[in-house]
């Protein structure tokens, strides 16, 4: 793998292609390592997607939603698992964004192409303060894509400083930047879909970080670090897109697979040809699930590139993910059961999307009771009278 200083300086869309044909070509290989390839993380630097959210004055993008989500999930289209390292790397450099300046300085200083995995939900480890910063032991788990990244973001719970009401200290979600090599891969990540993505456990055994290398969850909340517009979008608006975007691109591969082994059955005179009436629903339904998720995730990245953050847009993004990711889970559920038994041979694209989708679909940020909550919480509390 290149260093962090000799890696290209592109732009979102340069690689794009390139990306896509790497990832069509090494989706299989992906899943039998249970993590990237050195050319797809390479590829997914190159499209540009590691620089998207870095601020400017770092030679980053300091791009938009749209964007990100339109090409995270025309890459899902191939390989859901190279899709979601991809978002997920620009995710994290977003989140990078709000540490302190001189933090930003050991990350960007040479290149804005710098990989970042993350563990920073729900808080993990153990956080010791000591002279200087924070000492830093335990494991973490479910590291997205971490065999090719140059920094982690890991978060423990802390103590505030004690004060009158709370002597103790009140407890702080807190999250660290550690460089990848001060930590030790574990490997854990055997599931059903996501394969690819190597989504490991790290170990860290006393790792030392300094004090400007870390931030407080609250920090983000509201958004903070100034500068671009992505970089006044609150976490919460956002947090869902970047699982979001992989389902629905991998969604749209089971649909497009689904429909060319439906006709290449058609061709070589099976009895369950697409013009039945069961592949004819099956086809209705969940392209229609599947563009309709869509729209809901078009519309949740253009609140957060344009409007003005509220609690009620901000429950809307949350309700939209939730809602998108599972018509997505739906729509792909139906077309690989309505193929019977050939879904079940090994390497059937359809099951590969379906398992990666089925896996995805059942991350906690995309949980639907979250978010109904969140949704009922912000329109009652608008529609409130004065003094309610």
């Amino acid at each position: 793998m290149l260093s962090a200083g000799t890696r290209a300086s592109p732009d979102l869309n340069d690689g794009l292609t390139a990306l896509l044909q790497s990832a069509r070509r090494d989706a299989a290989l992906v899943e039998e390592r249970r993590e990237l390839t050195d050319d797809l993380s390479e590829g997914i630097t190159r499209a540009g997607f590691t620089r998207h959210f870095v601020p400017r004055r770092w030679g980053g993008a300091a791009g938009d939603f749209t964007s990100l989500l339109r090409s995270t999930a025309s890459v899902a289209e191939a390989c859901a698992s190279t899709a979601w390292c991809a978002a997920l790397y620009a995710a994290h450099a977003r989140l990078a964004a709000y540490l302190p300046e001189e933090a930003q300085r050991d990350l960007w200083a040479h290149t804005p192409d710098v990989r970042i995995a993350a563990s920073v939900v729900p808080p993990q480890g153990t956080a010791t303060a000591v002279p200087g910063g924070w000492s830093l032991s335990g494991r973490w788990s479910f590291a997205s894509g971490v065999a090719h990244a140059d920094w982690v973001l890991l978060a423990s719970w802390t103590r505030s400083a004690p004060c009158g009401a709370h002597p103790d200290g009140q407890r702080e979600h807190r999250i660290f930047a550690v460089p990848r090599a001060h930590l030790t891969i574990v490997d854990t990540w055997h599931t059903l879909g996501l394969r690819g993505t190597g989504s490991n456990a790290v170990q860290a055994d006393g790792a030392h970080v300094p004090a400007h290398r870390s931030l407080l969850l609250t920090d983000l909340i509201p958004a903070s670090a100034g500068g671009a517009r992505c970089h006044a979008v609150p976490f919460p608006m956002v947090a869902g897109l970047q699982f979001a975007a992989p389902i629905l691109g991998a969604a749209r591969g089971a649909l497009q697979a689904w429909v060319r082994g439906s006709r290449e059955r058609e061709g070589s005179g099976s009895q369950e040809v697409p013009a039945s009436a069961k592949f004819q629903r099956a086809l209705a339904r969940s392209s229609g699930e599947i563009q309709a998720a869509q729209l809901l995730l078009e519309q949740a990245a253009h609140r957060a590139d344009h409007e003005t953050p509220t609690a009620l847009n901000i429950a809307e993004n949350q309700r939209n993910a939730a809602m998108a990711a599972e018509w997505c889970a739906r729509a792909v559920d139906r077309l690989f059961r309505v193929q019977g038994v050939r879904g079940q041979a090994e390497g059937d694209p359809v099951q590969r999307h379906w398992r990666d989708v089925t896996a995805a679909a059942g991350h906690a940020t995309l949980g639907f009771e979250m978010a109904a909550t969140a949704y009922a919480q912000a329109v009652f509390d608008r529609t409130a009278p004065p003094g309610a």
